[in-house]
């Protein structure tokens, strides 16, 4: 078909009568990936900068209708969107306060059977910093719903690929941070790839491009300040303790899906980047700490063995190098892989890279067995960017410590947040 006669489809989108639209979308859906030769029907009109921000046009309006649909509608609504944002002016135009809302309260929704794709489309759009800031201060809507495996419902979730709670709950909506709820939607996610019995499985989606979100999030200092602050454990009860969110990410640097152990590599490496947080970050979580500049303690994060277990493989130590290994690493089985992709392989040793800027966290690695797991690593590592980061993870781990040496630094480090050829971090085009 020509651009024309693309075109001359547009207004059946808004059409009274569902199958209209969907026969419409359909046709046109082939032409928002970024080589389709009639991609620019999409954003014709679209205008952007000034005061007045960007400027919609109707065909981007009617997608964003569209995603609240019927399955087969909303579905291909959703990927002409997740296509599209990889345009700067589409990403703002998705960026607006009230599809942001829209699209977060979709994801929250565990009966949301399109989350997924929603969750590509916001890992889209905050790659962008504007959009990555507004995600931590944005609330919304909740009921309190004790039917709920979440025990709320987000009132802006309204689609038809999701349940509206029967009967419906009773009070006024309540505002709510967003950014908690989603880290513990992500994390009852993983739970679907283990429960075979759709009826049992705690959400609709996996959410691992969740991971992506968090991993735009942490690029900015104000972003991984987020993860590093002491929140409560469940945001809708505060009175049952508190946690640092990092702690809630780091035990997926297993997880089968690459996107998701990718995501989460990235915010760990991010974090650490807060020299401050070296401490809490390593400390085990029998212990209590702050992190800088708050004072409001939390069990340590433990994060060692979620950075040494990816690297790990099936070798043997001898006893005494055993009784360095965090618990975790201790008696692995013969069967133990390492991680497989490179990109979070080298995340992993730039984490530790960078723990090792402070001079406790240096004396941390060297006395729970990091020399030791590198080394091996090292034998089997092909990748020669990798080796080189390992020697001088090496280097730091083995010299010897002077006055001037134990002075907290980053001197020989060229290590920076968010880089742009991190596989979490591109644009997803579907």
């Amino acid at each position: 078909m020509s651009a024309d006669q693309l075109r001359e489809l547009l207004p059946f989108l808004r059409d009274k009568n569902p199958q209209v639209r969907q026969i419409a979308l359909q046709n046109l859906l082939g032409q928002t990936p970024k080589e389709a030769p009639h991609r620019s029907i999409f954003l014709d009109g679209l205008r952007g900068g000034g005061l007045g921000g960007t400027q919609d046009n109707e065909v981007l309006r009617d997608l964003k209708i569209l995603c609240r649909d019927t399955l087969a509608t909303a579905h291909d609504a959703f990927r002409a969107l997740v296509n599209l944002s990889d345009n700067s002016l589409v990403a703002a135009s998705l960026s607006e306060p009230s599809f942001i809302q829209f699209l977060v309260s979709y994801i929250l929704n565990p009966t949301s059977i399109l989350a997924d794709l929603a969750s590509m489309i916001l890992s889209n759009i905050t790659s962008t910093a504007p959009t990555a800031n507004a995600l931590l201060t944005l609330k919304v809507p909740i009921l309190p719903d004790p039917k709920v495996s979440t025990g709320y419902y987000p009132t802006q979730s309204r689609a038809g690929t999701c349940l509206v709670p029967v009967p419906y709950p009773d009070g006024e909506p309540q505002e709510a941070l967003a950014l908690p709820l989603l880290v513990d939607a992500f994390v009852q996610g993983a739970a679907i790839d283990d429960e075979q019995d759709p009826e049992k499985r705690p959400r609709k989606a996996s959410l691992h491009f969740l991971a992506s979100v968090f991993a735009n999030i942490g690029i900015t200092p104000t972003g991984r300040m987020y993860f590093l602050t002491a929140r409560p454990t469940n945001p809708l009860k505060p009175e049952e303790g508190l946690e640092y969110p990092l702690a809630k990410l780091q035990v997926f640097t297993e997880h089968k899906d690459t996107i998701r152990r990718g995501g989460v590599a990235s915010v760990m490496k991010n974090c650490a980047f807060h020299k401050s947080a070296h401490k809490a970050m390593l400390l085990q979580d029998t212990e209590k700490a702050a992190i800088p500049p708050s004072d409001v303690e939390a069990p340590g994060i433990n994060m060692l063995p979620y950075l040494l277990l990816p690297l790990a493989g099936p070798e043997e130590y001898d006893l005494e190098e055993q009784e360095l290994l965090p618990p975790e690493l201790q008696f692995l089985p013969p069967t133990k892989t390492r991680e497989p992709d490179p990109v979070i392989r080298v995340t992993h040793i730039e984490t530790l890279l960078l723990l090792c800027t402070t001079f406790w966290g240096r004396e941390y690695l060297r006395s729970h067995g990091v020399y030791e797991v590198v080394r091996a690593l090292h034998k089997s590592e092909k990748d020669d960017k990798i080796a080189e980061q390992i020697v001088r993870l090496v280097a730091f781990l083995k010299r010897d410590e002077g006055e001037d040496s134990k002075k907290d630094g980053q001197e020989d480090l060229q290590i920076t947040a968010g880089d742009s050829d991190d596989e979490e971090n591109q644009i997803v085009e579907i």
